[in-house]
């Protein structure tokens, strides 16, 4: 189960029915669950906090110091919750002073090349397509989709069942459940096919639209939008978690789309 060539420290802990690779080196101060799978070439630095049922592919780097200037040395983690697969040469950092620790939810697919910087937190069953870029402190919600060869800036937020077109630049937080495409990125309507398939009703998604319609197309003041929003639908989780991602973005939201 365990190749005789990888390198693996004496104090790492490692679970039941593991598998380990050729030429893969695991550091002493490292955690992984049972039943994971990990390829050839991986390398798996001090802090790492690996849960169970998880795939880690060849040459992937998790827990490698974070790509920030104010790192110090200072002991922080990485934290990857179970059932996660983390495909080709994924690089994820640990955190640095400001958060403790990058953190990595449950049932997750990290397709190869992707970077994930330092105090990243993704949440569960998100799609981080090829070759994405995320910068440091970036927070990806449940059931995000981010298609391959995109851009996100520090600090950025990605909402709950958003799905972000390829090739895209994210500057501004993306509210849940929108499609958001184009350069600049702007709004392109409801994520429907995604929460179709999560279970949510005609009536829910024509909600969403409705509500989205009062922020992007009706041109208001954002301030304004959010308080007719309040006033005018029914109170509802969906309702009160857009509201609440608008009004705590410090960076913006992406606009709507001008056509």
């Amino acid at each position: 189960m365990i190749s005789k060539s990888a390198i693996i420290g004496k104090k790492a802990h490692i679970g039941k029915n593991v598998q380990i690779g050729n030429f893969t080196s695991i550091d002493d101060d490292v955690i992984i669950g049972d039943n994971t799978w990990i390829g050839n070439y991986v390398n798996i630095q001090n802090g790492a906090r690996i849960g169970e049922n998880c795939q880690i592919h060849s040459s992937a780097v998790l827990a490698g110091n974070p790509q920030d200037l104010k790192f110090k040395g200072e002991f922080t983690t990485l934290e990857i919750g179970n059932n996660n697969i983390i495909r080709e040469f994924v690089t994820i950092n640990r955190g640095t002073a400001s958060k403790g620790k990058t953190v990595i939810g449950n049932d997750n697919l990290i397709m190869a090349n992707s970077h994930i910087g330092h105090d990243c937190v993704i949440g569960d069953h998100c799609v981080i397509g090829f070759n994405v870029g995320m910068a440091g402190e970036v927070i990806v919600y449940d059931w995000a989709n981010i298609s391959g060869l995109t851009g996100i800036h520090q600090f950025s937020r990605i909402g709950a069942h958003a799905m972000v077109g390829g090739l895209s630049k994210i500057v501004k937080d993306v509210p849940p459940y929108v499609i958001a495409a184009r350069d600049p990125l702007t709004y392109e309507g409801i994520n429907s096919v995604g929460l179709i398939r999560r279970g949510y009703e005609s009536s829910k998604i024509n909600e969403l639209k409705e509500i989205y319609r009062v922020i992007f197309q009706e041109r208001r003041n954002l301030t304004h939008a959010l308080e007719l929003i309040e006033l005018n639908f029914e109170k509802t989780s969906e309702r009160d978690e857009i509201v609440s991602f608008i009004r705590n973005s410090t960076r913006g939201i992406i606009k709507g789309c001008k056509e």
